[in-house]
């Protein structure tokens, strides 16, 4: 018998777990510069074929952003929130 039948399995997957497509602000950046988003949105992102119709979107502060945006995200880190604020954008936790 090979030997990964011999083994025992270890671990497990949490069914249970959220996953995140992560946008970091560098990349936002790029992307409104690219695109020309006013709006950070799931739509928009949606429509402009960059994520998928049932996935969630998480912004995290790797990267600086230059641009006034708004943001309606699934989630957004504590320090990706304030640089948003600070370059004069709005941050809408979506459920």
């Amino acid at each position: 018998m090979p030997i990964q039948r011999r083994v025992p399995k270890r671990g497990f997957k949490n069914n249970n777990r959220i996953e995140f497509v992560v946008f970091n602000l560098g990349q936002i950046e790029q992307l409104v510069e690219k695109y020309g988003f006013t709006e950070f949105s799931l739509e928009n992102l949606y429509i402009n074929g960059l994520i998928s119709r049932t996935d969630k979107v998480k912004v995290l502060a790797n990267g600086e952003l230059k641009t006034k945006v708004s943001f309606k995200v699934n989630a957004a880190s504590e320090k990706a929130k304030s640089a948003i604020e600070a370059a004069g954008g709005s941050v809408e936790i979506i459920k």
